[in-house]
């Protein structure tokens, strides 16, 4: 049955969306797309949507095969989960043998009962059962804002590599990169957690408020959440145009006007950041090139320079023209994992990955998003991210940075913790 829509004049301001994030979470599964600083971002971000659902799609190796035989008898069918980077090992003679904080499927979608679309005046509801969902929306929107503290008992907290590991690896990673095995490496690495009285969607709040992205979003299924701050967009499809948009290049920001453009400039200039971003750029097209019409692959902007709450990052834009003989979740597959989180060659740098990471990556550096159909999707890179398994209140975040020939093992360590301290202050954790 399709589904049915109905508007409501309700302006959802940050209280009606924490009610809204509190109703959805009761639900076994939930995802919900926060778009913040997203001005004059290419090609839009995310669309703010929430989906509520109790049926996930039945899905088992080969992942890809069987999402797309899925989409073969549901054309119309929107999904929303997530993607592992492990299911490298689908695609390519890889393996990840390394222990893993939390383990979880390598692919999981949930198809919606409802989507709520949350425009600047009024909210839309699609659903066949919309009477339902109209008067619970009214019901939460009406109702009192529950007050919650979010104090966090972090217990147990573990850095799977030290510095002095962590400076050995580089220098190990840049000899790789003298005899000729790799040009780049996203090296990262793994910080883990146990924890008590953590409230997932109290602690989504919190990160987009810390470090608000164009493409963050918190998904539930069952038990486990991932809650993503992610400024990063892996792939889009929309009417055959296949968009992708990888970051490399990273500098802090500073709460001195002239120190920040002084850092922009910097980054902006950096030959080494530039050679990181065309490296993957180069990976990207090529990537992109196996899906797309030939002659249409493009490099619509190299080297734009965004801005965010917590950090300058540098990004370029790639686009095609999809085949026609090639369906949507063949694009996705052409192109996973993202170059950005894996380095040039992909496949020697992903063995290097096994080899050098002490953990698996599990879910970060994969992506979450959504599918409004069989042709139509938009999803994120998994960075910026934390990973919780209510079921055994763990969590885990990884971060990473890319290695190249001209890295300084010293700074891409600082880089790391740069990025990893937003999810720290929210975790009030201090290292």
């Amino acid at each position: 049955m399709p589904l049915q829509t109905i508007s409501l004049n309700i302006i959802a301001d940050a209280a009606f969306r924490t009610k809204l994030l509190n109703w959805a979470s009761q639900f076994n599964y939930c995802s919900y797309f926060r778009p913040q600083q997203t001005e004059h971002y290419p090609y839009e971000a995310f669309e703010e949507i929430l989906a509520i659902g109790q049926i996930a799609v039945p899905l088992d190796e080969p992942y890809f095969d069987g999402l797309r035989h899925y989409f073969d008898s549901h054309p119309n069918q929107p999904l929303f989960g997530y993607m592992a980077y492990d299911l490298k090992n689908e695609l390519e003679v890889l393996s990840s043998e390394n222990p893993a904080s939390i383990d979880w499927k390598p692919m999981q979608f949930f198809r919606p009962a409802c989507l709520i679309k949350i425009h600047s005046d009024h909210i839309t509801i699609l659903s066949d059962q919309h009477e339902f969902y109209w008067n619970e929306i009214q019901r939460i929107s009406t109702a009192e804002n529950a007050v919650v503290n979010f104090q966090p008992n972090i217990k147990n907290f573990k850095i799977f590599t030290d510095k002095d590991s962590y400076l050995k690896t580089v220098a190990s990673l840049k000899n790789h990169i003298l005899e000729g095995d790799i040009y780049e490496i996203n090296y990262c690495i793994n910080f883990s957690a146990e924890t008590e009285n953590f409230n997932p969607i109290k602690a989504f709040e919190l990160l987009c408020s810390s470090s608000p992205a164009p493409f963050a979003g918190i998904l539930k299924m069952n038990n486990q959440y991932i809650l993503s701050a992610s400024p990063e967009r892996f792939i889009k499809l929309s009417n055959r145009k296949i968009i992708s948009q990888p970051i490399k290049g990273t500098a802090r920001r500073s709460a001195d006007p002239t120190v920040d453009e002084a850092n922009k400039k910097a980054l902006q200039n950096s030959e080494k950041e530039r050679a990181e971003n065309m490296m993957i750029v180069d990976l990207v097209r090529n990537d992109l090139a196996k899906s797309s019409v030939a002659g249409s692959v493009k490099v619509e902007e190299m080297f734009g320079i965004y801005s965010f709450k917590q950090v300058h990052q540098m990004i370029s834009t790639i686009t095609g023209l999809k085949k026609s003989d090639v369906k949507a979740v063949e694009v996705i597959k052409n192109a996973f994992p993202m170059g950005s989180m894996t380095g040039a060659p992909k496949i020697k740098a992903m063995e290097l990955i096994e080899k050098y990471e002490n953990t698996k990556r599990g879910v970060f550096a994969g992506a979450i998003g959504y599918f409004q159909d069989a042709n139509t999707f938009d999803f994120n890179v998994l960075i910026r991210s934390i990973y919780y398994d209510a079921s055994t209140e763990k969590l885990n975040y990884m971060v990473g940075s890319a290695i190249t020939h001209d890295s300084n093992p010293e700074e891409e360590y600082q880089e790391c913790i740069l990025k990893a301290k937003a999810i720290e202050n929210l975790l009030g954790i201090n290292q």
